[in-house]
């Protein structure tokens, strides 16, 4: 899957931003019963499986995934995980061709995210190491 992914970023340049943000019904429409997978700067970020209820499963490639949810906050898509409950990550979200890409609100200067694939497959999520 990594491999894939890096494969796939290495021909993807940063797209331009339409104009208007997704609305929460759009972004809803758009992301519901699907999993993203998302690239920065031409590297992989991340991956997030959007479930009924705005309910959702983010990752970072690292076999770790953290539930949480979104809302909508003047204009911009919001998401509190479960380890950070108190630390909402608000997000722009912006239809470019086929997929979309996210301006992070809360540090403007980082570069966007863009969606490099997408499927209706669940995340693998192995938890944490157990055993010696």
């Amino acid at each position: 899957m990594r491999l894939w992914l890096t494969t796939a970023l290495a021909f993807i340049g940063i797209a331009a931003h339409a104009e208007t943000p997704m609305s929460a019904t759009a972004f809803e429409t758009y992301s519901e019963g699907r999993t993203l997978y998302f690239g920065s700067d031409g590297e992989p970020y991340g991956a997030e499986q959007y479930l009924p209820g705005r309910r959702v499963i983010w990752t970072f490639f690292d076999g770790q995934c953290q539930m949480g949810q979104w809302y909508e906050d003047a204009g911009a898509i919001c998401f509190i995980y479960e380890n950070q409950p108190g630390n909402p990550q608000c997000w722009q979200f912006f239809r470019d061709g086929s997929g979309v890409s996210a301006k992070f609100e809360n540090d403007p200067e980082t570069s966007p995210i863009i969606e490099v694939s997408k499927n209706s497959e669940p995340l693998i999520c192995p938890g944490p190491k157990v055993g010696v």
